[in-house]
Formats: structure tokens, C-alpha cells, sequence
């Protein structure tokens, strides 16, 4: 059975030492940031997002536990608004061994009870676009596409 528990501080720090080199690479593999500055800026965005860690508000961050054992962790940020608050999901982490059982697509079925429990009317997400698989999770949950960059490398460019 899959469920969602807030995070504990060592969960915590567990989460920034995965969360802030694979952010780093990510942005790098999409052609964002430099290897030489990646981990830095990945540095800099946690500590600005989370200035408080675990107690930085509007920020939530849940373990996700299979039969009782942590298997990933999810994050999500809260944006109160006028017409009704958006809900933002920074992270969403299986551990390798526990990857293309379901367990992401369940633990996200949960973190929306979550939401709404804190008055959220969306949920929006980012993803890489080079990430298929995620891609194809969200979409069956129902996520839709609001926005898609592209770029080109041009090899021939003069400096």
C-alpha cells in the first residue's frame, strides 16, 4: 500500500543531497546551465525556495512510503490566490529499484487529496522534455500541456 507522510529532517536532508546535483543535471542535459555553474545555481534555487527548510511556508514535502518502507519523496508549493489556490509540484522522486510499478502515478493521486485538503483548485508541474516517461504519467493523470519551449543548437554559428 502507497501512502504520502509529511517529511522528517533527516528525510530532509536526505532529499537535498539527491534532489540538488540531480536538479544540477537535469538543467545541464536540457541544455540550460553549464556543467561548470550547474551545481551552484541548483544550490542557490533550494536555498531560495526553501529558505526555511521543512518549515518554510506554503512548502510541503512528503515521503513516499510503500508497506511502510520510504521508497521516493514529492514537494509541493502552495500559491494562495484570489480565485482559489494554486498548487505547484516542484519534485516528484521514485528510488530506482521501485521505478514503472505505479507507485509515482498513486503517490500523485494522493498529494491531490493533499492539495485539496489545502484549498488548491490546480496543480500545475514542470518537466523536461527530453523525460518521456513522466511526460506519459502526467498526461494519463491528466495533466495537460500549458506551454512548451523548444530550442535549436546551431553548430555552424560564428562566435
Amino acid at each position: 500500500m502507497i501512502t504520502v507522510r509529511k517529511m522528517d529532517d533527516m528525510e530532509f536532508a536526505a532529499f537535498l543531497e539527491r534532489s540538488i546535483p540531480e536538479y544540477a543535471s537535469e538543467k545541464v542535459r536540457a541544455g540550460n546551465w553549464t556543467p561548470d555553474e550547474a551545481a551552484e545555481r541548483s544550490r542557490q534555487e533550494h536555498a531560495k525556495l526553501l529558505p526555511d527548510g521543512l518549515a518554510t511556508p506554503d512548502h510541503y514535502l512528503y515521503t513516499i512510503v510503500l508497506d511502510g518502507k520510504p521508497v521516493g519523496d514529492i514537494w509541493l508549493a502552495v500559491e494562495p490566490r484570489p480565485e482559489g489556490a494554486r498548487g505547484f509540484i516542484y519534485d516528484v522522486f521514485i528510488a530506482e529499484p521501485f521505478r514503472r510499478r505505479g507507485i509515482a502515478g498513486q503517490a500523485l493521486r494522493l498529494l491531490e487529496g493533499e492539495a485539496a485538503r489545502l484549498s488548491v483548485r490546480t496543480l500545475g508541474l514542470h518537466v523536461f522534455g527530453y523525460n518521456t516517461a513522466a511526460r506519459a504519467l502526467y498526461e494519463m493523470l491528466g495533466y495537460e500541456i500549458t506551454n512548451i519551449n523548444m530550442a535549436k543548437a546551431l553548430a555552424d554559428a560564428e562566435e
